[in-house]
């Protein structure tokens, strides 16, 4: 069995500085201090993939092939220096290497290296930005029927090749070595970064891939939902976040990204952006505080006595409260605001699409906290909250 690897190192950098993405900002992003992001989740996929190994061997022995350096076996080596495993769980044969500096160019040339090795599964780590590449670069070399599947390392991740979670995609490409998941055709989409940099929410679809069908450890693709006129449900949603703020003016109110809390925190008077992370306190000279990155939400939180709430509102069919487009929100962040200080907010129509809650913060130990918690709070009306259960990948 062979596996082709192709990771895209610069994904996900802009995440926690609240870029809205990472094209064509890696140079920038790494003077501004930020760190790996796509490279270590890959390196967790594959560690908790050599221990499936290790606790029921494969069938067949197992080849990885990579691009020498940080585009693949920079992580495969991270991988085997944290293994406890007796002997390695696969070979690695490598192809080519590529100096520090990558580009969507040197991907493209990566994939279509790699589809010529005559590959059961391609497995990358990225964000959609490195999906469409992929695909358009799988397309070109005439692969588009080899299945795919994509470790979640970037800002945005909207398209339906993407497993859960890094420890999720060890756990599908396990099964699909066994013969367990069969592949289906799934949608690729992406948003226009430069639209989406300027506050508009734009998500188009680029194409299908195949990627091995798991809806339980499969992201699926993003959903708008659409729905008829619920401004009476926002409002509700509304008044009873500002009945919170009139109770207890020292309130910090941490509000996500999205349309929904857009409208609802105008409504409570507040202009905050559509796609950054704000924070409101009525007590305060300035009450808003605009598209923070982590450094400043850490900031002001800290220095912050009183109470703290955090508003999210989940992904339309995907599910994810935390780990999709809020980066922001780092492990860091979320202690910070203290997980019972953590509340999901819904409209009908969006209810009616979500069967479950999904973590991802980046930190397994602060999704193992999530999970042992089961359940989250949501907002669904004035003074009205449901509770769903937590997807425990």
């Amino acid at each position: 069995m062979r596996i082709g690897l192709v990771v895209n190192p610069d994904a996900g950098l802009g995440g926690r500085l609240g870029y809205k993405g990472s094209d064509g900002l890696a140079e920038t992003a790494r003077a501004a201090g930020a760190v790996d992001c796509s490279g270590p989740r890959v390196a967790t996929a594959m560690l908790r993939l050599a221990e499936l190994v290790e606790q029921r061997p494969l069938s067949e022995a197992l080849t990885i092939i990579a691009w020498a350096g940080r585009m693949g076996e920079t992580w495969l080596s991270q991988t085997l220096s944290q293994s406890t495993t007796a002997e390695p769980a696969w070979e690695v044969e490598l192809v080519g290497e590529i100096g520090e500096s990558t580009s969507a160019e040197d991907t493209a040339a990566a994939v279509k290296k790699l589809v010529k090795c005559d590959l059961d599964l391609l497995v990358y780590g990225g964000g959609d930005g490195t999906t469409r590449d992929i695909v358009a670069a799988l397309s070109e070399a005439e692969a588009g029927e080899l299945p795919i599947v994509g470790i979640p390392g970037g800002v945005k991740m909207h398209s339906g090749c993407f497993a859960t979670t890094p420890r999720a995609g060890a756990e599908v490409i396990r099964a699909f070595l066994d013969g367990d998941l069969l592949p289906g055709r799934t949608e690729v989409m992406d948003l226009d970064e430069e639209v989406y940099r300027q506050g508009e929410w734009r998500v188009r679809m680029y194409g299908e891939a195949m990627t091995p069908s798991s809806p339980r450890w499969m992201q699926g693709a993003k959903e708008q939902v659409m729905a008829a006129d619920e401004s009476e449900t926002i409002a509700a949603l509304a008044e009873h976040i500002n009945t919170l703020i009139e109770a207890n003016p020292e309130l910090m109110v941490i509000w996500g990204s999205g349309g929904t809390l857009r409208e609802i925190a105008r409504l409570c008077g507040h202009e905050t952006t559509l796609l950054g992370i704000d924070i409101s306190c009525a007590e305060w000279p300035e009450p808003l505080e605009a598209d923070l990155n982590e450094a400043q939400l850490l900031e002001i939180i800290g220095r912050h006595e009183g109470e703290k709430l955090l508003l999210l509102s989940p992904m339309g069919g995907q599910g994810f409260l935390i780990g999709r487009g809020n980066l922001q929100l780092s492990p860091e962040v979320l202690r910070a605001v203290g997980l019972d200080n953590i509340l999901g907010v819904v409209t009908p129509a969006k209810l009616l699409a979500l069967e479950k809650i999904r973590i991802d913060t980046g930190d397994p130990d602060l999704d193992d906290e999530f999970q042992q918690r089961k359940y989250v709070k949501l907002l669904q009306g004035f003074r009205t909250t449901r509770i769903m259960r937590i997807e425990n990948d």
